[in-house]
């Protein structure tokens, strides 16, 4: 009884938002915050197309600014110079302040000022583009 209470514990966990990703983050409200802040701007499935920013898949483990972008004349020199390569620890001091992480930065976005708001779009990002 105690293995099927448990079985039943995991999948309940795997299936209620608790998916792999980001430790710190839940996957569906960085789901919904990607949808309301970043898609205008971005898409995030393989394949997809280049908006006023790149396309995301890919993107961890990606160096910033090197990927080929359609709108490559609005990467700034700024950032393909930076060397920062996307992890989960670079993306939240980006996303942070994209300003003062690269300064002369292009990317008109301010910022998410929430750790939570950070850690739940890492998650998402980490779910959808890979």
């Amino acid at each position: 009884m105690k293995f099927i209470l448990a079985i039943a514990a995991m999948f309940l966990a795997l299936t209620t938002g608790a998916a792999p990703g980001h430790a710190e983050g839940d996957v569906k409200k960085g789901e919904v915050t990607f949808q309301q802040r970043c898609h205008a701007c971005h898409t995030v499935e393989e394949g997809g197309a280049d908006k006023v920013g790149p396309n995301l898949f890919g993107v961890f483990g990606a160096t910033a600014g090197k990927r080929a972008f359609s709108y490559d004349r609005r990467h700034s020199s700024e950032i393909k110079a930076s060397g920062i390569v996307w992890s989960e620890e670079t993306l939240d001091g980006f996303l942070e302040n994209p300003k003062d992480y690269i300064p002369g930065t292009k990317m008109p976005f301010v910022g998410f000022r929430k750790k939570a708001d950070r850690d739940n779009v890492i998650a998402y990002l980490q779910s959808a583009t890979q």
